[in-house]
């Protein structure tokens, strides 16, 4: 549970990130940012996986590029189902998954993961 509260927490700074540098992602107060993470981190689980495997010949064709359009899906998804989260298309979209990744990844490498840790 503190892994995922914590997923969230980094997703809501990679979305707040996102809304100050991506012209075209927005939200409209705290709430709906913290919404947005958490609503994120059950589509990234739910949804996300199915768009992979279905994409997959698309995701080989393009070395992997493929899944920046699959990440930003998932955002736009988010975007539609909640009212206070704003993403103006496509290349938004894919702006935001790239500072959301990239801040996930950042925070991945400084964070230990205690379940993958051997003694």
């Amino acid at each position: 549970m503190i892994r995922f509260i914590l997923q969230a927490v980094v997703t809501a700074l990679g979305l707040w990130l996102a809304a100050y540098l991506v012209p075209g992602v927005a939200f409209l107060s705290t709430g709906s940012l913290i919404a947005a993470a958490v609503l994120l981190g059950l589509v990234n689980a739910v949804v996300r996986p199915i768009l992979v495997f279905v994409t997959f010949p698309l995701t080989v064709v393009t070395f992997g590029l493929f899944l920046l359009v699959v990440n930003a899906a998932t955002i736009g998804i988010v975007a539609s189902l909640l009212g206070g989260f704003v993403v103006d298309g496509l290349w938004p979209g894919v702006g935001a998954a790239i500072v959301t990744g990239l801040v996930s990844w950042i925070a991945g490498s400084a964070i230990p993961d205690e379940g993958r840790r051997r003694d």
